[in-house]
């Protein structure tokens, strides 16, 4: 399952980072979304969804959403 298939207000603990843009994954890695760490969907938007990762909130698109595994 992926965070365009999460339930918003629900959260969720992060199984894996399935990109093979390294760039991406780096990204990710900075805005503190890894595995094991707790995610929560705030709302989803036509273009990706807004998230909420330790104490920031973070707009992502699709392919970042798609590529984070819950």
């Amino acid at each position: 399952m992926t965070l365009l298939d999460a339930k918003e207000g629900q959260e969720y603990i992060i199984k894996d980072i399935a990109a093979d843009d390294e760039e991406m994954v780096s990204f990710l890695f900075t805005l503190g979304c890894y595995s094991g760490e707790p995610i929560t969907v705030v709302s989803h938007l036509k273009g990706g969804c807004v998230v909420s990762i330790k104490d920031g909130r973070y707009n992502i698109d699709t392919d970042l959403a798609q590529a984070i595994s819950i």
